[in-house]
């Protein structure tokens, strides 16, 4: 039996690096965007071309009542999902001071980042509770977070609380689900060079170099993908619970 993954805004950056990792250690993949775009269409076209089988699966993670028919989808098309990877997220709407944040960027940052997660990933386990799973073949979710999950930028206060809000969902599913044999891991990046990133990535490429990061250099979204494609295989076995802080070390305490 073959491992078949949902990973959520894998159209580019991180998720698509995940999406192409995982396809090169076999997995059948549904790639997710909020739009039937031409993002979208590129990602799955790139992504064919590896071999692996893959199926473009558009549609707003914030909207809770089509969670279980999109999961039933994929399966309908590649068989039983094994993995959710939950990538998708967005940032603040506007840097600044937390006392000038407004509710809808809380509101944007907490549903996405947060609300979004959590009933996509208990859709997921329903789903494979609801059934018997073949013995030997690995099942987990994969949340992708954030070092802000820890240390908080201060002009970006709302999405720290939304990704520590995360991490804890990812530690309170891990409890639910490893007596039943499903891995929940919290995977929580860094300085990492994405769109999201993109306004301010060169001011931290040279504070990497400077000593933020023990290693010095801001990561990439391949970096980010070896590491959920690992976790996702299996390559951790025995482990469950886990954050992985892929961030070079820069959230090591120092003097």
């Amino acid at each position: 039996m073959r491992q078949v993954a949902l990973v959520t805004g894998s159209s580019r950056g991180i998720g698509f690096a995940t999406a192409q990792a995982l396809a090169k250690r076999g997995f059948a993949l549904a790639v997710n965007g909020p739009f039937d775009d031409e993002e979208l269409r590129s990602a799955v076209s790139r992504l064919s071309e590896t071999g692996a089988s893959v199926m473009a699966l558009p549609f707003d993670i914030t909207d809770l009542s089509v969670h279980a028919e999109r999961l039933a989808q994929v399966e309908a098309e590649l068989g039983p999902l094994t993995t959710l990877v939950n990538n998708a997220g967005v940032g603040v709407l506007r840097r600044g001071d937390l006392l000038d944040v407004s509710e809808a960027s809380w509101d944007r940052c907490l549903t996405v980042n947060t609300k979004a997660l959590f009933f996509l990933s208990q859709a997921f386990a329903k789903l494979l509770l609801s059934r018997p799973r073949p013995e030997g073949v690995f099942h987990s979710i994969v949340n992708v977070t954030s070092s802000n999950a820890t240390a908080v930028a201060v002009q970006r206060s709302e999405y720290c609380a939304s990704k520590a809000a995360a991490a804890m969902v990812s530690k309170a599913l891990a409890v639910r689900l490893g007596p039943e044999n499903i891995a929940v891991y919290d995977v929580q990046p860094g300085l990492i060079a994405t769109d999201m990133t993109a306004a301010v990535i060169e001011q931290y490429r040279q504070r990497a170099v400077d000593g933020l990061t023990l290693l010095p250099r801001v990561g990439d979204p391949e970096d980010m993908g070896g590491i959920i494609a690992t976790l996702a295989s299996g390559g951790l076995p025995y482990t469950t619970g886990q954050v992985i802080s892929a961030d070079a070390g820069m959230l090591v305490p120092r003097f």
